[in-house]
């Protein structure tokens, strides 16, 4: 009786290690998957329920299998992974909003980055292209009104540059827009001094 009873256990603890994971993620995975569906949204109602159906018709031909077999072995070990299952499935719901959160944050984050380096190449042409007018003494004596701080476009160009400086260290959304307000003040100033728009 005692070798039955030992056997039983060993059988329990052979059908928990290689069915427990296979519970676990299918678990977890389906509720991730509806759980994300349901956040995210965009499908009607008839393609929702539909996409519902499969998800949970999937998830449990793989969680159902991993959690009736056990049992018929050992019955404490189908508790226990009904158990483990039921746990995974609150920290899968739980933990889809979250998981989701910092996806969309690390996303973001890279078209930031993405975008200040665009941005950046682009302050570097134009801050090029006005310091023509500043160091190269023939379109110094040509277009004297681009380093004319009295004049209103050379003042505002002056400013967009500053506020372009001032954003250009670190990732910063208003930095491109910045960027933007700078080229349009540069073409504007250019305008202004006379400067041909095919040597702009």
């Amino acid at each position: 009786m005692g070798d039955g009873v030992f056997e039983g256990l060993l059988q329990g603890v052979w059908a928990l290690m290689l069915a427990g994971p296979v519970l676990v993620a299918g678990v977890a995975a389906t509720v991730f998957v509806v759980r994300r569906r349901a956040l995210s949204g965009g499908a009607s109602g008839s393609e929702r329920s539909d996409q519902l159906f499969w998800d949970l018709f999937l998830g449990s031909a793989v969680a159902v299998p991993a959690l009736l077999i056990p049992t018929l072995i050992s019955p404490w070990t189908g508790l226990f992974l009904g158990g483990a299952g039921v746990a995974a499935g609150i920290a899968a719901y739980r933990g889809t909003p979250k998981y989701l959160a910092r996806r969309a944050a690390r996303s973001d984050h890279r078209a930031l980055e993405s975008a200040h380096l665009a941005a950046q190449a682009r302050h570097d042409e134009l801050i090029a292209r006005w310091r023509r007018y500043e160091l190269d003494p023939a379109c110094s004596i040509d277009y004297p009104a681009l380093t004319d701080v009295r004049l209103p476009e050379t003042s505002a160009l002056i400013k967009a540059m500053r506020a372009a400086d001032q954003l250009r260290s670190d990732p910063h959304q208003e930095y491109p827009d910045a960027v933007t307000r700078l080229a349009a003040s540069l073409a504007a100033a250019e305008r202004a001094a006379g400067v041909p728009a095919e040597q702009a």
